[in-house]
């Protein structure tokens, strides 16, 4: 029963870590553009180049 007193404050302080990291998360506007990384992933940068044929 004695390590409740160390698991307790230490979850609580975990969690109000989590909380300040993701309220710290929404107003430096990280969830701002939800689609747009998403299209930039399976989007195709440019066109493959074609390698001249050696003659």
């Amino acid at each position: 029963m004695e390590i409740l007193v160390i698991l307790v404050p230490l979850a609580l302080m975990l969690g109000g870590a989590g909380l300040v990291a993701f309220l710290w998360s929404l107003r430096s506007g990280q969830y701002d553009d939800l689609d747009g990384a998403a299209w930039r992933a399976i989007a195709d940068d440019e066109p493959p180049q074609e390698v001249p044929a050696k003659r």
